[in-house]
């Protein structure tokens, strides 16, 4: 009997004795089990160029499970990681607060005992790691890299994190704006901070949490030189917190690491070399973002001929799976170019040129100077990018 047939006679499985009806609503479960653990084995792929002398990796270093306040067991989060792209996961599960503690065990470092096994079975890099969960000031931190997360759950959080440290944890502030702590969700920085930030014990600060971006706390890292980190914060199954084909994709951490390893990615994480993806922008320091860029936006054609003030065209590939969207910052001499130019994911666009009237003959090249509309070196500012066009002007 199949899943279909045995939902038709649902009514008269109800109808038998207690410990046939049982069995007859488990094995409902486990067909519904079974789709869902079949469809979880797709991996979806998310392409990025990366930084020459890098191995960029897509990252989730803030998520939850039951053994906090998520409605997952652990060994889910492994596999919508795998099946989301991703390279490197944290269940960062809270220390002080576990609200199902009457039906778990509470031990802090059971979340990556479980699901260890599994991540290593993917492939998928699973770092331990918690989350230090204070009221303002100092707010929530996370610390990954751990060794023992029990051994974090103290009554003085300075000891928490004195604790983290001394373990050798990358440290860094959630949701700095999070308007269940911060008056009217507005991003404050405390002496505490301060002090965190003088001991190096805050490494880096989420700009991004869940649907959330800071463009304030975006400036406090590019000023005390942190990391910049775009974490899910999930709780729910990631299906019913997302939808990438509606155009709300999960936000990640994308780490330039040096070696694909738990500790290259320790050690990018320390030298603040990351990219935040949300919503289809690219956020991140320019020495980074401008040879992803580099990478995506491929001209495919070496020289166009522009014949009088006729128009022609150049074909251009995003070889990326992220749009790229630029606007025109200045003049191209010579061309007319349109003001906007949006270039999808994985897809070839023509970028239309017209030849001005004084243009004259000859060859040179064109520069076009746009910026990147949704790839933000600072907050409200997009990277800037010449487009050279190899130009023959006839008449």
């Amino acid at each position: 009997m199949n899943c279909t047939e045995l939902n038709m006679n649902r009514e008269d499985d109800m109808k038998r004795p207690g410990i046939q009806r049982t069995a007859a609503l488990l094995f409902v479960l486990s067909c519904f089990t079974g789709l869902a653990f079949s469809q979880s084995r797709v991996r979806q792929p998310f392409r990025i160029p990366t930084v020459p002398g890098y191995v960029l990796l897509k990252c989730d270093f803030h998520m939850h499970t039951v053994f906090s306040d998520g409605v997952v067991w652990p060994t889910v989060r492994v596999d919508e990681a795998w099946a989301g792209g991703l390279d490197a996961i944290a269940i960062t599960d809270h220390l002080e607060y576990a609200p199902h503690e009457g039906d778990v065990r509470r031990d802090n470092n059971r979340p990556y005992e479980i699901a260890a096994g599994d991540a290593s079975s993917l492939g998928l890099l699973f770092i331990r790691g918690a989350e230090i969960t204070r009221k303002m000031p100092p707010g929530h931190f996370n610390a990954i890299f751990i060794k023992d997360a029990n051994r974090l759950r103290v009554d003085d959080w300075r000891r928490s994190v004195d604790e983290a440290a001394a373990q050798g944890a990358f440290i860094f502030w959630n949701h700095p704006g999070w308007n269940g702590q911060q008056p009217d969700g507005v991003s404050r920085w405390y002496p505490e901070h301060t002090e965190l930030l003088e001991k190096g014990l805050m490494q880096g600060i989420e700009i991004v949490n869940e649907k959330e971006y800071y463009p304030q706390v975006h400036q406090w890292c590019l000023e005390n030189n942190l990391t910049l980190l775009a974490n899910s914060d999930m709780h729910d199954p990631v299906q019913t917190a997302y939808d990438a084909a509606a155009g709300d994709p999960r936000p990640m951490t994308l780490v330039l690491a040096k070696t694909a390893d738990e500790a290259g990615v320790h050690e990018a994480l320390l030298s603040r070399r990351t990219i935040c993806f949300w919503k289809g922008n690219l956020i991140g320091r320019e020495e980074f973002l401008r040879p992803v860029f580099g990478g995506a936006f491929r001209l495919l054609k070496d020289t166009v001929t522009v014949r009088g003030t006729d128009w022609a065209s150049v074909p251009v590939f995003n070889d990326s799976d992220v749009d790229l969207r630029l606007s025109l910052n200045g003049q191209a001499d010579g061309l007319s170019v349109p003001r906007t130019l949006t270039c999808p994911a994985n897809k070839v666009v023509r970028l239309s040129v017209q030849g001005n009237a004084d243009h004259g003959t000859g060859e040179r090249v064109v520069r076009i100077p746009y910026t990147v509309d949704n790839l933000w070196i600072a907050p409200g500012k997009g990277l800037e990018a010449e487009v050279p066009i190899y130009c023959r002007f006839v008449k």
